[in-house]
């Protein structure tokens, strides 16, 4: 009893956790937890993107920034980003999580999901980033939007898939045609 007691005081607690879907594009405080959903597209957890990812069935997505060379460093200095892993054979579009996109993050997403689905807008497209990260639930949103009807989000992403001892390679950015 005491214990039923307890769930049902921590209930609208654990409820407060997990945000309710917005009606549109999260726009800022990006690393805070997600929806449980997203309207239009299927949600997994790792053990099914491992089936996936094992099966070949889907095109692996990921959509984590990149972070951009500093302004003031001098146009003779090497510098080297960050090296980012993802789930392999995923293709790295950067920067198209964002809440507002500009128009050529825009054009190159789309382009970026061209190539992934070959044109095919049943095809399915895991999109992902990190755990806590509304870039990829903004992406997958906004790919369900564009009229893919297969689009799975996979909300714990490369943190989630390397908890599970998963194989990670390293990523480049995915380099598309965006133009018209």
């Amino acid at each position: 009893m005491r214990l039923l007691l307890l769930l049902l005081l921590l209930m609208p607690a654990l409820a407060a956790a997990q945000p309710a879907e917005p009606e549109g594009y999260r726009l800022s405080d990006y690393r805070a937890p997600t929806p449980q959903t997203l309207q239009g597209a299927q949600v997994i957890s790792t053990e099914e993107a491992e089936v996936l990812w094992r099966e070949g069935v889907a095109i692996f997505i990921d959509v984590l920034p990149q972070a951009p060379r500093p302004q003031n460093l001098p146009a003779d200095t090497i510098w080297r980003g960050r090296q980012r892993q993802n789930i392999p054979g995923s293709l790295w579009l950067p920067n198209t999580g964002f809440g507002d996109l500009a128009a050529s993050t825009e054009a190159y997403f789309r382009a970026g999901l061209e190539k992934a689905s070959g044109g095919d807008y049943q095809r399915p497209l895991v999109i992902y980033c990190d755990r806590d990260c509304w870039m990829s639930w903004n992406a997958a949103k906004r790919a369900v939007s564009y009229g893919y009807s297969n689009i799975i989000w996979y909300p714990d992403g490369v943190e989630g898939w390397a908890a599970a001892g998963l194989p990670l390679e390293a990523a480049t950015p995915e380099e598309v045609n965006s133009a018209p």
